[in-house]
């Protein structure tokens, strides 16, 4: 007995509380940094055993032998690897004697690692990462010394390591009467060829791990369907634009000039001062998240790593951009829930102020339990309900999840007591306000997601709910609840009919979301998935990309909004978001997005630098340049009567945009290719190692991020900086905003 079954899950929260996918990455989820453990320990594995055997039989090191003579050691390692030995009947894995010693010596190489250990045991020497020390391997991976201080939890994170690499490299159990789905055995020219539990990844030529029939032929389909679905929503473009009904009269003065907000939407402030700040913070975490890639033990000679090492850093860059991309939103929510109806519910601004002590709590607690998780003080059960949980956007302890669905469904509530009485108002407003609460309740709901694994839970199944969060909330119903409100603003100001919003945002949301719900298989290729779940994904996922073909349209008829009547040049800003939004919406989630999500890119691309890409300009690029919109547009709203000087906000919206696209132009996508060359070519395991990105040409293209960041930077504090003069000052001219309304 080598590990029982509780040290497998055990050594999975383990990895969960040292940062889990902020640290090198399982199945290709995760950071970006360190490697990808299932594919490490599964080539390093590999290595031993092949130098052992080389060594017993021909006493020479493999790499010394000549083709034929490796070629029957090959054989006998694939043999070993991908045979299946899993006996359902008493729930054991029955590994050979070679195949112990060598697990035993990958968990000795991977102490040294996670511990302080300057040099690596002698029969492990052979197969260290670009030949280096366990020293600089830590500093390569931005690993802290003693990351792991306990040797009881070190051996249970190898028992879940050797878990994550065995599923890789070991044949599914499936027969062909499975693949079929019936009672008679199929043809062989129908028969699909074995392949491991996660589809054949990652690329690994020494075990024969290589793409199989079905990734290849899906992508193919995908591919065709893209093509076809964008012709048929350019034909259905083409034919409504003939059928558009006349424009709606622009107004000649500002309608929100007439608003007065009432105690609950005076409330909000304090909530967009707060995104405003958390943007700086998430956007200085990044600068030095980033820079742990070329100096993973400190930052410009400081050790920061002592204090803030980079599981930390990351978490806290990403978890950020949730917290304040989510906080723009509610806010907006509770903003213009009262503006509609026209109506203050008694202890509203009260609901507004509470909430916003939950979240600020929320926050804090999350931050700091992410943090003090990496010290390592925390038992495993603790660390699950307080600590970091170790998934990539729900790294948040238990409790703190609880307590954002309570606050999110609190949010809910003061949101539809706001809002009910307009529903009793005559006029053809209903059907948009139906789909408003509709779009809120699905941010409360779909979040209750991220709960329905347990500490315990299998990865593969903790997986699947944690692309529902990823996915579906943030990438499904957030687009839902962004296209109804900045429908509802605009419709609010005249410049839309409301008939017309309805029907726009009724068929965008149909089109987003008949993709994306399946379309979010994607994620889940190589994830333990049979091959109709691959199908799917590949299906849906191209389909999610085509309404973003057309996406541009919208942008430019947001422009053009922009231009309407004089006084709409007072948001001229907010609305520049929003066509940024519409342009990293065919950028970042359309381009990027389609340039990862085929299998057959995913199998090669999966864990490398080209899912940032996607990432950076689609969480930010899309939903960041949107809660930046509606913060300023809500800004404007609480102090319409303010003629705002807009020259510092000019710059930010400028440096964000112009930042973003060097940082993926210059660094992101240049070692995202190279790395999907090198993973092509050798695998994935050294696309990722520290042989292949400590090399000089890959610090050069690291470096060059520089330029992005502090360009996106000086931008984001630019935006602070205005978002704060609106308070002391400097932000606002002595000019009434009204007098520009009228003169126009």
């Amino acid at each position: 007995m080598i590990w029982r079954g509780g040290d497998i899950k055990d050594g999975q929260n383990v990895w969960q509380s040292i940062g889990g996918q902020h640290l090198g990455s399982i199945w290709g989820h995760g950071a970006y940094v360190a490697p990808d453990w299932s594919a490490d320990w599964l080539h390093r594995e590999s290595l031993w055993l092949l130098h052992a055997w080389a060594r017993h039989q021909y006493d020479q090191p493999f790499d010394a032998l000549d083709n034929a003579t490796q070629a029957p050691l090959l054989a006998r390692l694939q043999n070993e690897i991908r045979t299946n030995t899993y006996d359902p009947d008493t729930d054991t894995i029955l590994i050979s004697a070679d195949r112990a010693r060598a697990a035993a010596a990958i968990g000795r190489y991977y102490a040294a690692i996670f511990g302080d250990a300057n040099a690596f045991p002698d029969d492990v020497k052979h197969i260290a990462d670009g030949g280096m020390s366990p020293s600089e391997l830590r500093a390569a991976y931005a690993m802290p010394p003693n990351t792991i201080h306990d040797s009881d939890r070190q051996n249970k994170l190898n028992a879940f390591f050797f878990w994550t690499a065995w599923a890789c490299g070991t044949e599914r159990p499936a027969t062909a009467t499975q693949a079929t789905g019936t009672g008679d055995p199929p043809s062989r020219a129908l028969a699909s060829a074995a392949v491991t539990y996660t589809n054949n990844w990652p690329a690994e030529p020494l075990i024969d791990n290589a793409p199989s029939g079905p990734i290849v032929v899906w992508s193919v389909i995908s591919f065709v369907l893209l093509l076809a679905g964008i012709g048929a929503l350019a034909w259905y473009y083409a034919v409504i634009k003939h059928l558009e009904e006349v424009q709606p009269e622009m107004p000649t003065r500002d309608p929100l000039l007439a608003l007065e907000p009432t105690p609950s939407m005076r409330a909000t402030l304090k909530y967009f001062w707060a995104v405003s700040a958390l943007i700086v913070v998430q956007v200085g975490l990044g600068a030095v998240t980033a820079h742990y890639g070329v100096e993973g033990e400190g930052f410009y000679g400081i050790p920061l790593a002592d204090w803030l090492p980079y599981s930390v850093t990351r978490t806290w860059h990403t978890q950020l951009g949730i917290f304040w991309i989510a906080t723009a939103w509610l806010a907006t929510g509770l903003f213009i829930a009262p503006a509609v109806s026209g109506y203050e519910p008694k202890g509203q601004a009260t609901g507004v102020n509470v909430l916003f002590v939950c979240l600020l709590l929320i926050v804090v607690g999350a931050l700091f339990g992410t943090w003090y998780a990496t010290r390592q003080q925390m038992g495993l059960v603790t660390n699950f309900w307080f600590g970091h949980q170790g998934y990539e956007y729900v790294d948040l302890g238990r409790f703190w999840q609880l307590f954002l669905l309570v606050g999110l469904f609190l949010w809910l509530g003061l949101v539809c007591r706001a809002l009910w009485p307009a529903f009793r108002q005559p006029g053809e407003h209903k059907h948009l306000l139906a789909l408003f609460v509709i779009a809120s309740a699905a941010i409360a709901f779909f979040y209750a997601a991220g709960i329905m694994w347990q500490r315990q839970t299998n990865l593969a199944i903790a997986e699947y709910w944690r692309w529902w969060v990823v996915h579906l909330w943030v990438e499904g119903f957030f687009e839902v609840f962004a296209t109804v409100v900045i429908a509802f603003l605009f419709t609010r100001m005249g410049l839309l009919h409301t008939a017309t919003a309805t029907s726009a945002v009724l068929f965008s949301c149909t089109i987003f979301l008949s993709g994306g719900i399946i379309g979010t298989f994607h994620q889940l290729y190589f994830s333990g998935t049979p091959t109709p779940i691959l199908a799917l994904g590949a299906t849906f996922s191209a389909l999610e990309v085509v309404p973003l073909v057309l996406i541009g349209f919208e942008g430019y008829e947001n422009l053009t909004l922009a231009r309407a009547q004089p006084w709409v040049s007072a948001y001229k800003w907010p609305i520049y978001f929003f066509v940024a939004v519409a342009f990293w919406n065919l950028v970042g989630a359309g381009l990027f997005g389609f340039l990862i999500n085929p299998p057959i890119a995913l199998y090669y691309m999966q864990g490398l630098n080209t899912t940032p890409v996607h990432a950076h300009t689609a969480l930010f690029g899309v939903y960041g340049m949107l809660g930046i919109g509606l913060t300023l547009f809500c800004l404007k709203g609480l102090a319409s009567h303010n003629k705002w000087r807009t020259g510092v906000l000019g710059f930010s919206f400028w440096s964000i945009n112009l930042g973003l696209a060097l940082m993926v132009l210059l660094s992101l996508l240049p070692v995202g290719l190279m790395q999907t060359w090198a993973s092509v070519e050798h695998g994935l395991w050294y696309a990722r190692s520290a042989e292949f990105l400590q090399t000089d040409i890959m610090n050069v293209w690291r470096w060059l991020r520089v330029v992005g960041d502090t360009i996106f930077a000086l931008g984001s504090m630019g935006l602070g900086w205005f978002v704060l003069g609106l308070k002391s000052g400097w932000s606002v001219s002595q000019e009434a905003e009204q007098l520009l309304a009228t003169a126009g």
